[in-house]
């Protein structure tokens, strides 16, 4: 009786592409996205360049799939949160933008990877688009509730003001990522920016305590 060979494990298809995005997070947290080559990320991945086509047409196919990643975790996160605007809205919208926030800022190199290539990549700048046009539409609906439960005054568009708001948390975030001149501090980004929302959105600092 011939006795079997042991066999290794077969490495899935998923894994192998898990492997390649985690490999270029990882060189994104310390390099600029222009500065990693298709020869380091399948490297870093333990395959050859040609196997690295195998699942990403290119490297630009790689930033795309890491950014689809992040902004689904901002949208299952956000989506657990409580919607208690009606209790708590000051807390509620601050743990909102918390949320987005957090995860931008643990995905730093992803993010201001991303960010870059908006101005050369229409399939970055699509996605980016849509994810910013959720939550316009999310903010959207909520002010506009808030007005009509006459927690938050008219006189602004619900739409255009969440528009303005939004990009706002974008312009923000950006340059907190980029470390810019002006900035401010990664540690007061989320209290300036709640704050300009609630104010904005309620005039108000505790809108359903007065």
């Amino acid at each position: 009786m011939v006795q079997r060979g042991r066999r290794s494990a077969r490495v899935s298809g998923d894994e192998r592409q898990d492997t390649i995005l985690a490999t270029a997070e990882a060189f994104l947290a310390e390099r600029a996205f222009d500065d990693i080559s298709i020869e380091e990320l399948a490297r870093g991945a333990g395959i050859s360049r040609p196997t690295f086509y195998f699942y990403y047409p290119s490297k630009d196919a790689v930033l795309l799939a890491l950014l689809d990643r992040v902004i689904t975790e901002v949208e299952h996160r956000v989506g657990d949160l409580p919607r208690d605007f009606q209790s708590d809205p000051a807390a509620a919208w601050t743990r909102s933008i918390g949320m987005f926030v957090e995860v931008f800022v643990a995905h730093r190199g992803v993010s201001t990877a991303a960010i870059a290539a908006r101005a050369r990549n229409e399939e970055v700048r699509a996605l980016w688009s849509k994810s910013m046009q959720s939550w316009v539409d999310f903010s959207s609906d909520v002010i506009r509730s808030e007005q009509a439960r006459g927690a938050a005054p008219g006189g602004i568009d619900a739409h255009e003001l969440a528009v303005s708001l939004n990009l706002m948390n974008e312009r923000v975030i950006t340059a907190v990522l980029n470390q810019e001149s002006p900035a401010i501090a990664e540690s007061s980004a989320l209290h300036v920016l709640s704050t300009i929302w609630i104010r904005s959105i309620y005039g108000s600092d505790n809108p359903g305590r007065r």
